[in-house]
C-alpha cells in the first residue's frame, strides 16, 4: 500500500520496535511484525497484533512497571 504519512513510499513487510505508554509506564516491544514504508520509515500494525500489543501494555502498566522491554511473541 502507499504510504498515509509521506504518500509517497509503499510499505513492504518488516519489523518495528513500537513504544506504548500507559499511564507512568513506558513499554517498548521489539521485532513487531509490521508493514513499513521503505521511505519515511512509518509502520503499520494489523488489528491482532494491535491488540496483542496493548494487553501487553496494560499488562506491565498494572504491574507497577516503569520500564518495560519485551521481545515480540505471537
Amino acid at each position: 500500500m502507499t504510504c498515509l504519512v509521506c504518500k509517497q513510499g509503499e510499505t513492504k513487510p518488516g519489523h518495528a520496535t513500537v513504544t506504548l505508554q500507559r499511564g507512568g509506564c513506558t513499554v517498548i516491544v521489539k521485532n513487531v511484525p509490521a508493514d513499513i514504508c521503505g521511505n519515511c520509515g512509518e509502520y503499520y500494525l494489523s488489528e491482532e497484533i494491535t491488540r496483542n500489543l496493548l494487553s501487553r501494555a496494560d499488562a506491565a502498566a498494572r504491574s507497577g512497571a516503569e520500564v518495560e522491554i519485551l521481545g515480540y511473541a505471537a
